[in-house]
């Protein structure tokens, strides 16, 4: 908020309304100040925002080195312009660095995709094995959805690979959204260029119009921070269901251990991410529902009520980016415990594709009733071979998982492309 007060200061001596020698004195008086936040909480609660108390710091201070320079500071705004502003400018600098490590998983999980693009295991549909796949196809599509997820950040102006989504933009609009103490005060083109000089300050978005009531930019922030942690909390339910003691096949690079018993090795990594899965669509819909409720030209209650959600999205999005970095960067893959389960399902994970090779030679039918038999235990490969309509080995070849998966390499190296993994 200080930052905003100073940046509208310098923006507002720019278009020639404040007089340059107040914004000096202003500047110099201000230099490094930071108030105390738990004594600005308190004397906020009289007012219903933090701006109010704020201000009046501020001047005082000023009024020590300057009377007149005093009254320039927030001259022309409103409350709500200096807590949007300064709510999109640590969003801003939250959605950089939630990037940047969600830049470093997906960077991870396509190495991992081409690493193990080889790499058989069973694939589940609906919890029960279904045909073969590979670890790398899985990984791919795990980086994808992370790469969908960071396509709807909002534009920043500091981190890299960030700018996808609609910018965050600084609120000015004075009392009522019209802009009118900046006329007042400095004129018409004054006022028409102060919100852009204004937003230029803070590395913000130049907004069409004041949003007091409009709040889009807060909801689609919001929007954006929940899909990243769903995209997160989807790799590490996968995670922490491959972990299973019964299925281990893969394993986080540093396990929790257990305060009773010994022998484990919790997912807590997955587990802390999985949390935040678990908070953080109810919080954006809390936004959701304070915009819908934005009356007049200035909210009350529902505007409030957007901070403590949106903090707690950015602290969600900010803890869980990092923490998925740190699990990816450390999964343990047994490439062997996945082909044994593999091995396990037995010749039934293919018998889809029996039945796509052997029914126009043996009839839907006859290939259902062997499908049934294998089922209930009867050697598959045998089953066919007694047909006489196939050797042993086409058999072989129609039994064996590798020849069986599609098209995954194609894929996998289409989500590499994408990803910018491989040119």
């Amino acid at each position: 908020m200080v930052e905003a007060e100073l940046a509208l200061v310098r923006a507002s001596t720019a278009v020639g309304i404040t007089p340059a020698e107040a914004a000096e004195v202003i500047e110099i008086v201000l230099a490094g100040y930071r108030p105390d936040p738990a004594e600005l909480a308190r004397r906020a609660v009289a007012s219903g925002n933090p701006v109010i108390p704020l201000v009046a710091e501020l001047r005082a201070l000023v009024d020590v080195g300057d009377l007149t320079a005093s009254r320039w500071v927030h001259r022309g705004a409103t409350s709500q312009d200096i807590v949007d502003t300064a709510l999109m400018l640590v969003a801003s600098r939250a959605v950089a660095a939630i990037d940047t490590s969600l830049s470093e998983v997906e960077r991870t999980l396509a190495a991992l995709a081409d690493t193990h693009r080889g790499t058989l295991m069973a694939a589940r549909t609906l919890t029960q094995q279904s045909t073969p796949t590979t670890f790398g196809l899985v990984a791919a599509g795990w980086a994808l959805a992370v790469r969908d997820a960071r396509s709807g950040l909002p534009a920043t102006g500091t981190g890299t690979g960030v700018g996808r989504g609609a910018a965050l933009p600084a609120q000015l609009g004075g009392a009522s959204g019209t802009l009118a103490a900046f006329r007042e005060i400095g004129g018409s083109a004054a006022a028409r260029e102060l919100p852009a000089r204004f937003a230029a300050e803070l590395g913000l978005q130049a907004p069409l119009a004041p949003w007091h009531t409009r709040r889009a930019p807060v909801t689609r922030l919001g929007d954006a921070l929940a899909s990243v942690v769903d995209a997160l909390s989807q790799i590490a339910t996968s995670v922490a269901t491959l972990a299973r003691s019964e299925i281990a096949e893969l394993a986080e690079g540093v396990g929790g251990g257990s305060s009773t018993m010994p022998q484990k090795q919790n997912p807590v990594q997955s587990i802390l991410i999985r949390s935040a899965g678990q908070r953080a669509p109810a919080l954006a819909a809390e936004l959701h529902r304070s915009a819908a409720l934005a009356t007049d030209q200035r909210p009350d209650g529902p505007w409030h009520a957007e901070w403590p959600a949106l903090r707690e999205l950015l602290r969600l999005a900010l803890g869980t980016a990092a923490t998925a970095a740190e699990l990816v960067a450390g999964l343990r893959v047994d490439t062997g415990r996945m082909r044994a389960t593999l091995d396990a399902g037995g010749a039934l994970l293919l018998a889809e594709r029996v039945a796509l090779a052997l029914s126009p030679v043996l009839g839907a039918a006859v290939v259902t009733r062997l499908l049934d038999r294998a089922t209930a235990g009867e050697d598959l490969a045998a089953l066919l071979l007694a047909t006489g309509a196939v050797d042993e080995a086409t058999v072989a070849d129609l039994l064996d998982p590798a020849r069986y998966l599609g098209e995954s390499d194609s894929i996998i190296d289409a989500a590499l492309l994408a990803l910018g993994h491989r040119s």
